[in-house]
């Protein structure tokens, strides 16, 4: 039995080879990591509770410091032209590292699971060299049951330790910051960044790798379902809405990252949310907006005024501000994490150069062409250099974190939606009447409309057009929705600037399709959008 807030090597810190520790302080829920993260001066508390912590430099994840370790195992069904390699030898000396580093240290343990399905879930132990991130895990995983802790035994390891710096030349990584991967030895090791999340996708990595084996599609999107237990997935890159969007309080919220999709039918990977806290506010996002008025939450580079009460509008620090808190935080969320097949997928993209329409019905080859291709796109002031839209695509709706080639989850999802009947939906969160510093962003009333309307079946009712770019299926009328935001080139007062950008992102996405050509059928080729464009 793990006694709290002691030292005891038989609970693992010993055995997974930690030496010389001051102090392991054993699944400590809320209070005293409060406690201690104040304490150590980690982090501050925000009017009406949260807790709020700064990550420093890294205010987001870093892809190109993590690396899978190559091995016999994974050397040939690792997608390496996705994933860094770290030979064996230099893991070896990291985690030779990693363990002195940690002598003398107070480090947090957390014993926690991924995956709500008991029968596919993993065991994970996590150690965090701060309080903060001890509770931030605690959130986001899922917990325990009282009783549950007897016997735990983890399936896999995550140390996180922000103050171990990396050694390009000794350690086979690419900077000071590195995630580092052994899926044979199931151990994960995060240094040199304090940003939190990357814990957490560690953890969604991991299930990537081993779940298809199991026949089970992992994915990186949210999930909800009505009364009647019609599921409805939500895939989409970091900003396109998933988080916002699943949190329908009419609905039943299951998660808002990643699940897991199997026999019988689909399970939530995690235990809480983590959502961008841009721009949050009380009115457009209430349920979301209400965890920030509670003890327990998580703020993550939020700024904070005089008497403690968040700015959400202030992105000083960083665009990407975020919290974390656990499901249960949400009126509606799901007890179980579970629920039965998915009767509709939204694939979500932020579509800045303001050609796609707000909501479009697809193919299954269409479907898994638009899911390999995963496009979003960036805007002007995001990122240092960027003066107008960027298409961005990243396979799967989540290419950092997809180990195996894309084609094994694209094929994976094929056949399920095949097998299940599902519809499938294209919604753009992006721009209208123009691309993105001309033009407004979708209003959230329309995207939620149409989504109502897909999700309660009516809109398979509508009349459809073909759009002669795309070649998708666009209503041509619904109710509650202005006609014209349905033609995206009847909001352009320049339609041959508008003609202009839609050929511009058409050839973006063949290009960016060519290196999956060769996994795919003849079917999805052809779903490619239009070579030979005609005028709209």
């Amino acid at each position: 039995m793990i006694n709290v807030g002691t030292f005891n090597s038989a609970a693992g810190a010993e055995t997974f080879g930690f030496k010389d520790l001051a102090r392991v302080f054993w699944n400590f829920e809320a209070p005293r990591l409060y406690e201690e993260s104040i304490a150590r001066k980690e982090a501050r508390i925000a009017a009406h509770g949260p807790i709020v912590a700064q990550t420093g430099v890294h205010t987001g994840r870093s892809p190109k410091d993590k690396f899978v370790v190559e091995d016999d195992t994974t050397r040939d069904t690792i997608w390496w032209d996705n994933n860094g390699r770290m030979s064996q030898a230099h893991f070896e000396t990291l985690l030779a590292d990693f363990i002195e580093h940690a002598r003398g240290k107070d480090l947090f343990a957390q014993d926690l699971y991924g995956a709500a399905d008991p029968s596919h879930r993993v065991k994970a132990r996590v150690y965090t060299e701060y309080a903060w991130h001890s509770l931030f895990i605690r959130n986001l995983l899922i917990r325990p049951r009282k009783g549950e802790i007897a016997g735990y035994v983890p399936d896999m390891t995550i140390v996180d330790l922000p103050s171990f710096k990396a050694d390009p030349a000794r350690h086979g990584c690419r900077s000071e910051t590195v995630i580092a991967i052994d899926f044979t030895r199931k151990i994960v090791l995060i240094g040199g960044t304090s940003y939190a999340g990357e814990m957490k996708k560690s953890v969604f990595t991991y299930l990537n790798y081993v779940l298809p084996g199991k026949n089970i599609m992992p994915m990186h999107c949210s999930a909800n379902a009505g009364n009647a237990d019609d599921v409805a997935l939500f895939f989409g890159l970091s900003g396109t809405g998933k988080t916002t969007l699943s949190a329908d309080p009419d609905r039943t919220l299951l998660g808002d990252d990643e699940h897991g999709w199997g026999p019988d039918g689909v399970f939530n990977f995690e235990g809480g949310c983590y959502a961008k806290a841009i721009k949050l506010s009380r009115e457009a996002e209430p349920e979301i907006y209400a965890t920030t008025e509670r003890f327990g939450t998580v703020m993550e580079n939020v700024v904070l005024d005089e008497q403690g009460h968040p700015d959400f509008d202030d992105g000083s620090r960083t665009e990407n501000t975020r919290i974390a808190y656990p499901l249960d935080f949400i009126a509606n969320a799901s007890s179980t994490g579970t629920a039965g097949m998915p009767k509709n997928i939204v694939m979500l993209t932020c579509d800045a150069f303001g050609v796609m329409p707000p909501i479009a019905k697809l193919t299954p080859a269409q479907a898994m062409y638009h899911f390999l291709s995963g496009y979003t796109a960036k805007v002007a002031g995001t990122e240092k250099g960027v003066t107008e839209p960027q298409a961005t695509f990243s396979t799967c709706f989540g290419a950092p974190f997809v180990p195996r080639h894309p084609s094994v989850y694209g094929n994976m999802l094929r056949d399920l939606i095949a097998k299940h009947d599902v519809d499938c939906w294209l919604v753009n969160t992006g721009w209208t009447g123009g691309k993105y510093g001309v033009g407004r962003r979708m209003p959230i009333r329309v995207t939620r409309r149409l989504l109502t309307a897909a999700l309660d079946g009516s809109l398979n009712r509508a009349d459809f057009r073909t759009d002669p770019y795309f070649g998708f299926s666009v209503p041509t009328s619904v109710p509650g929705v202005e006609p014209h935001i349905l033609y995206p080139v009847k909001t352009w007062g320049d339609k041959a600037e508008f003609a202009a950008m839609a050929k511009r992102l058409v050839e973006m996405f063949r290009t960016n399709f060519q290196k999956f050509e060769e996994h795919v059928d003849a079917d999805v080729r052809a779903a490619a959008p239009a070579s030979q464009l005609a005028a709209e």
